[in-house]
């Protein structure tokens, strides 16, 4: 969900372009029209996607052991592990209008990079700390927030490469292999992150994940293409604009667009109430039910298979039933599995049915519905505005995540955790009136680039102003952190 001037690189690898990884037999006969290049041969999307399953397999297993050490470890309140989820999520807030400007005026590669091993490094803090007996939920909420601001700008820059790395044709394909394996990921990360923490002190869980993110910012930085500098764009006087000028003129490209705008409300609204539940649900797994960490860890794990198989659906969907439509209906499933899963049961055998089915239909619909929105959004904007764009769909549909976070604590601290849950999956089922209601349900095929801007759709000097850009995951549900997030 949370490009500038259409160049002929919007997202192509130029054919003289030796670092592109595209064969170059393989790629002429794709621009003459015979057959389309296998994304398998693209090196350098190997290198992305291979990082990508690396890190999100990584990241499974932090959000697990953070809420289990928090809860069990450190004795946390119900409020202050709510507080540790939304101040995760806090930099989304703070920070991704300016990074979303300042990433056009730069080359992304290298803040990727920056960005894996900075959160490599912090994560690493965590069992330092408990070595040294001094681990406190203090840090935790360093820690988180820390993270919490590299990713911000991670994500931002992500969403803004593939397009400089693909083509335009390709974005589908690619944002569904990108999918593809976060659902494999999510599959064996629970599993993963339970077993070891049966194994381990949970900090000691946390050393996996950085070494996750080592990995993948190596494997970004092997990526051969080169972006070119990005142009600073120009005022009507030809000066180059502010910082300030250019994070209006995303606004204003979001806000104008009539498919982006309710995309944006539907993602964050999901996100809002999605938070508010998976901000206390630790606390029901955790501490009021006692699953143990391989029980849960297992079963969610088994239930991911629902982000498979929507991986394995979501490029053929749409062309099926409509771009429109499969974003509306894939939308709508969410929230009976996040009530399923609210209602989750003391007893083993059937606590592992709802948690099972609950997850795997939050998974199913959530990829579906990425895959769709975030190749919608990719379509109809300009490579310059990439940034932006994803700066301001992140800033609008992330930013509701803390918001969530803390209202789901103070919730479960004046009501019944089990009570707060429910009123949570219930207020998620909103979210689908703001793309019900728009232009999206008559929208089957994908639409051109520029297409649905409004009377606000240009930004500074007459410039088309859009962002938005991988496969990086939009609504992206967490079972054990800050949930449902769709960007």
């Amino acid at each position: 969900m949370p490009i500038v001037a259409q160049l002929e690189c919007d997202g192509s690898p130029n054919a003289g372009d030796k670092g592109s990884g595209y064969d170059a037999a393989l790629y002429g006969t794709a621009m003459l029209g015979v057959a389309r290049p296998s994304l398998w041969r693209h090196g350098d999307f190997r290198r992305l996607w291979a990082a990508a399953t690396v890190s999100v397999l990584g990241s499974q297993v932090t959000l697990i052991a953070v809420p289990f050490i928090a809860l069990t470890m450190l004795h946390a309140s119900v409020f202050e592990v709510s507080v540790l989820a939304a101040v995760e999520m806090l930099p989304f807030l703070l920070f991704t209008l300016p990074a979303g400007a300042w990433l056009d005026r730069v080359r992304r590669r290298p803040v990727l990079v920056a960005a894996d091993i900075g959160r490599g490094v912090v994560l690493m803090s965590v069992p330092v700390f408990y070595v040294a007996g001094s681990l406190a939920i203090w840090q935790l909420f360093v820690v988180a927030f820390v993270t919490g601001t590299f990713t911000a700008f991670f994500d931002v820059a992500d969403q803004s490469f593939l397009p400089g790395l693909l083509e335009r044709e390709d974005l589908v394909e690619g944002n569904a292999r990108l999918q593809l394996s976060y659902s494999v990921a999510q599959i064996g990360g629970p599993t993963l992150a339970g077993n070891v923490l049966a194994v381990v002190a949970a900090p000691f869980a946390l050393v996996v994940d950085a070494l996750s993110f080592f990995v993948s910012g190596g494997l970004i930085s092997a990526i051969k293409k080169r972006e070119p500098r990005p142009e600073r764009v120009l005022d009507e006087n030809g000066r180059p604009t502010s910082l300030r000028t250019e994070i209006a003129s995303g606004l204003r490209y979001v806000l104008g667009n009539r498919y982006l705008r309710p995309i944006a409300g539907c993602t964050g609204t999901s996100n809002l109430f999605g938070a508010a539940l998976f901000g206390v649900f630790p606390v029901l797994i955790w501490r009021e039910l006692a699953f143990s960490p391989a029980f849960y860890g297992t079963v969610i794990g088994l239930g991911s298979f629902g982000f498979l198989a929507g991986a394995v659906t979501s490029n053929s969907l749409p062309r099926s039933f409509g771009v429109g439509p499969t974003i509306i209906v894939s939308a709508a499933l969410s929230s009976p599995a996040f009530l399923l899963m609210a209602l989750t049961p003391a007893s083993l055998g059937w606590a592992a049915v709802t948690l099972f089915v609950g997850w795997f239909a939050v998974g199913f619909s959530q990829v579906i519905y990425n895959v769709a929105q975030i190749s919608l959004r990719q379509s109809i904007t300009p490579l310059a505005m990439q940034s932006r764009m994803n700066a301001t769909m992140r800033f609008i549909v992330w930013g509701t995540i803390p918001i969530g976070s803390i209202m789901g604590g103070l919730m479960a601290t004046a009501l019944p955790v089990r009570v707060a849950l429910i009123i949570a999956a219930v207020g998620s089922s909103s979210s689908t009136l703001w793309v019900l209601f728009s232009p999206l349900r008559s929208l089957h095929d994908m639409p051109q680039e520029g297409s649905g801007d409004g009377a606000e759709g240009t930004g500074a000097a007459g410039t088309i102003d859009a962002a938005d850009g991988t496969g990086a995951v939009e609504r992206l549900a967490e079972p054990a952190e800050a949930g449902a997030a769709t960007a």
